[in-house]
């Protein structure tokens, strides 16, 4: 499986890693929230060091119940920190965490980015697909209801598994019509979702391989480990890792982390437990 980034194939035979920077002062794990330009080049050069393959950049806090953010504090917050990014690491391979086609244009003008990862699967803007179709970028396509701020009340699923699986089944369909063929899917842990039910979807990952695109898993440190294990998203680390292990094995293709060393380690012992199969 590859899909094309920067025009270039990046292979998912192996599964990857997306290590987070959120140049916000809200996001709800705090030990990847940066607003210095050190401490943003800092948090990059772990990524790389430790050996993730693609870096998230967001602007605006989309955790439960998170304030709202103009478009140009985001625009601002994105572009201050792809400025300095890219300047160091001119071959990076770039994604850029925003819902808003217009944010995308602005961006996408003035840096090489290679990955737009929308967490409302272009339900808060409708111009996001014509944007990504226009501007050849390859796409996260996830799942969620509602917005950032309203979502955690919008948990009403008959069964939640098909449910997700068919919205992400007719918005795949919508973007191949527009020409977008890099797509990824993503199931949208933690947003518009009560623990059981994200549960539920990755007991079932394995499900979504049928639409045929690469799965990226969010589950890094989020409220439905640290809430079944009754401790916090600081101490979620082991947590994270036996979600990340299921995830493997469900078929994610990518791994979207705040802690890039052990997501890597991860993949690597599910590759060596699968290496003969």
């Amino acid at each position: 499986m590859q899909i094309k980034l920067n025009n270039r194939l990046l292979d998912l035979t192996t599964p990857i890693v997306m290590g987070i920077v959120n140049a916000t002062p809200d996001s709800f794990f705090k030990g990847n929230r940066f607003t210095t330009d050190k401490a943003i080049l800092h948090c990059v050069e772990k990524i790389i060091k430790e050996g993730g393959a693609i870096v998230d950049i967001g602007g605006y806090s989309t955790r439960p119940s998170a304030e709202t953010v103009s478009q140009d504090e985001e625009i601002r917050r994105v572009s201050e920190a792809l400025n300095i990014i890219l300047k160091k690491f001119p071959e990076l391979i770039i994604s850029v965490d925003t819902f808003r086609s217009s944010v995308v244009r602005q961006v996408a003008s003035n840096f090489k980015i290679g990955l737009i990862n929308d967490i409302s699967g272009g339900t808060l803007d409708d111009l996001m697909f014509e944007t990504i179709a226009d501007l050849q970028l390859a796409y996260v396509l996830m799942h969620t209801r509602g917005t950032p701020k309203n979502m955690q009340t919008q948990t009403q699923y008959i069964y939640v598994v098909s449910e997700v699986l068919s919205f992400l089944a007719k918005r795949v369909a919508q973007l191949r019509l527009l020409g977008v063929h890099d797509i990824i899917i993503d199931p949208g842990f933690g947003f518009a979702k009560t623990t059981e039910q994200n549960f539920e979807i990755l007991k079932h990952l394995s499900y979504f391989k049928e639409l045929n695109t690469p799965i990226l898993a969010g589950l890094s440190r989020k409220s439905m480990i640290y809430k079944t294990l009754n401790t916090t998203a600081e101490e979620s680390m082991n947590g994270t890792t036996a979600a990340h292990i299921l995830a493997l094995m469900g078929g994610a293709s990518i791994l979207r982390v705040h802690d890039v060393k052990e997501a890597v380690q991860a993949i690597r012992i599910y590759q060596a437990c699968n290496e003969d199969q």
